[in-house]
This record gives C-alpha cells, structure tokens and sequence, in this order.
C-alpha cells in the first residue's frame, strides 16, 4: 500500500526561529509577503518580531491584521482586498489556528474564483494557491503543517473543512517562545485540541506508520506536558514540548485524518461560538468510550503513550483507562460542559439534528474506528449536554 505524504518545504523549530522569518521569505523568493494576523497580535506587540524581521530582510512588508476567530466567508473579503492591494507574493500566517487558516484561504481564493463552498469537503483542492508562511503562536491547532483550512459559510453557519496541498504551508517557523504569555484557558484548550489530534490521527481508519510515530510522539509529550502548562505557563521546558507536539500531532493527522470528534466540534463552534479546542475536550472522553470497540489495541496504545497505562495491562483494561484519563484531564482542566457555559438545553437540543448532519458531512466520521449513524451521533450530542 502507498501512503500519500505532504509537509512544508521548510520547517525552522526552536527558541528564536521567529528572528529567521526574513531571511525564509528571501530563501523562497518572495519580496512582498502580507502578514494576515488578528487585532490582539498587533495591538500587544507580539507580531512586531515578524514584522521586524521581514523588514529587516529588505522586503515590502505589509500587515493585514483583522482575521477574526473562527473566520468566516464573509471576514475572509476584506483580506482577499488587502492581499490584493499590496500585490502580495506570499502570505506570513501569524497567530493561532484562525490567523492561519484565514491565510490559507486567502493565499488559495487569491488564484481561485470563489464561492469558497466551492471547495469545500469532499473536494481535494490542488489547483494553485498563493504561498503561505505559517508562524504558530499558540500549541495547538498544528495547522501551520496540515493541508486543511476551517471556514464558516455566513449564510449557513456551517463550518467547512477544505482539504488538499493547496492549503499546505510551504514553510513554518515554530518558535515556542511565541507561547509563554498564553493564559491558562487558552493553553487547555489548545493542549486538548493537539492530544485529539495525535489520538485521531493514531485511531483513523486512514492511520499509516508515517503518521503513527508522530501521533504517538506528541501523545507523550503531552501526557507529560500538558497541566504543567495550564498551571504554570512560564515553564519553558513545558512549553518548547508541547509547542513541538503540536506540529508533530499537525503532521499526524495531516498524513492520516481526524476522525469523529472533529467532524461533531466543528458543528458546536459555527453554532455556538465554542472555541475549537474546547469543543474538542467536551467531547473527547463520550466520542472515545462510544469508539473504543472499533479499535481496542489502537487505543491501548494511546494510553501507554500517555502514560497511564503498561505493557503489563492487558488491551481491554488500558483502553478504558484512556477514557477514565481523558475524564479526569477534563476536570483537572476546568473544561465546562454545554450546559454549565451557559448553552440553553432548547436551543442545543433544537440545533442537534443539523450539527449531526452536518458533522457527517464532513467526512470525519467516516474515519472513525467505529463510524457512526446520524442518530447515534445525535445520541452524543445530547449525552455530553451535561
């Protein structure tokens, strides 16, 4: 069997990678990069060593700073303007996975005429696309090394996953000290976000042994890692680790793909504005007991990872000991349920059937070990409520 790999051409990782960004740009070519990041990067300075470096590298430099979370086809209009304004050559996605996703999808309707819905899944896009540079600032959403964009349809609400090597970086800077000043909510999050996709990747019906060594690598060093950050966000050792697991957990599910609780989080973030990574741990520990059957070995495998299991425990027992772990993270870090964040019973169960409908749409679940019914992940849905 072949597996079908895909990584950027450049990845530069370490304490300081950021100061490199210029000379990067130069390496591929480019002279007039747009950097496309969020109000909060530039009003706490945070962007100003991209931009610094850029600048300090020769290179026509322009900022476009008003990606949004969780962007949309509507907020995606004004960008395309900006990037064609400063007759950009290459996008510097800036920020968390919303920054850069904003600019994957800049960089590909730059050279491709929209309705974005166009190119939505199944679709796999090859077409041509503006080069993207991505420079993760948060430790979790790996996006800066996946061929995959989010975005929400503004006249459906849904939230569309684009697929295929238009959408992959061609470079990353993945500098962790862009993560020391994240606040505890958002390094959960994140955290929770990153550990789904490693487990995911390694689960998928579409798993390879390119994509396992990575999986299992960030589910160690997250295992390891991740309530340490939540507690004590200036712990560098921490953060390098959990900043590098989340590109190797990006790498993971890139080269394989995730599964059912990304195609059932996707729908609770276009309906009730949860952040990605939260919905993910909402439902993490309902969609793992629910899928565990499908693949007992596979999540054995997770737990020893993790660490909350041995080679000593049989199959059955540290599966089950995964899911207890995945209970008890939620709980160590403060993740809410539907209900306790202030989600009305009748408006969650009322939106139900069409987040059903539309995670099966996606794909997603199509790749879990134990692929779902749309009642069944109805079932899920209400069963996580609280």
């Amino acid at each position: 069997m072949t597996f079908h790999i895909s990584l950027p051409r450049i990845m530069k990782v370490g304490a300081g990678a950021i100061r490199e960004l210029g000379e990067t740009v130069q390496d591929l070519g480019a002279a007039r990069p747009l950097v496309v990041t969020d109000p909060f990067m530039k009003e706490s300075g945070t962007v100003d060593a991209a931009l610094e470096s850029l600048r300090g590298a020769g290179l026509e430099t322009a900022l476009y700073a008003e990606s949004v979370p969780d962007p949309t086809t509507d907020s995606l209009e004004s960008g395309l303007a900006a990037v064609r304004e400063h007759g950009a050559d290459l996008l510097v996605g800036f920020g968390g996975g919303s920054s850069i996703d904003t600019a994957k999808a800049l960089g590909f309707l730059a050279l491709n005429d929209g309705p974005m819905r166009n190119y939505k899944a199944p679709r796999n896009n090859t077409g041509p696309a503006l080069p993207v540079l991505a420079v993760p600032t948060t430790a979790g959403t790996g996006s800066e090394a996946t061929q995959f964009t989010i975005i929400s349809d503004s006249e459906t609400d849904e939230k569309m996953l684009c697929t295929g090597p238009s959408f992959l970086p061609i470079a990353a800077i993945v500098d962790y000290e862009l993560t020391l000043s994240m606040p505890g909510r958002l390094s959960a999050d994140t955290g929770v976000d990153a550990l789904t996709h490693a487990i995911e990747a390694y689960v998928s019906r579409r798993a390879n042994p390119f994509s396992d060594g990575f999986a299992l690598s960030a589910m160690t060093a997250i295992g390891a890692n991740l309530r340490e950050v939540y507690k004590d966000g200036s712990n560098r050792q921490a953060r390098e680790a959990m900043m590098l697991a989340a590109t190797q957990a990006g790498i993971a599910f890139s080269n394989s793909s995730v599964a059912l609780v990304h195609g059932m989080s996707r729908p609770i973030g276009a309906h009730f504005h949860v952040a990605h990574g939260l919905a993910n741990a909402m439902l993490f520990p309902a969609v793992t007991e629910f899928s565990v059957s499908g693949a007992e070995a596979r999540y054995a495998d997770c737990a020893r990872a993790l660490g909350v299991a041995g080679e000593v425990d049989g199959d059955a027992a540290a599966a089950l000991t995964l899911v207890a772990e995945l209970k008890a993270l939620n709980e160590d870090l403060a993740v809410p349920t539907p209900k306790s964040r202030g989600i009305s019973r009748d408006d969650w169960e009322r939106a139900v059937p069409v987040m059903a409908q539309q995670a099966l749409a996606s794909g997603s679940p199509a790749n879990n070990p134990v692929v779902p019914s749309a009642s069944e992940i109805e079932e899920l849905y209400s069963a996580i409520y609280g």
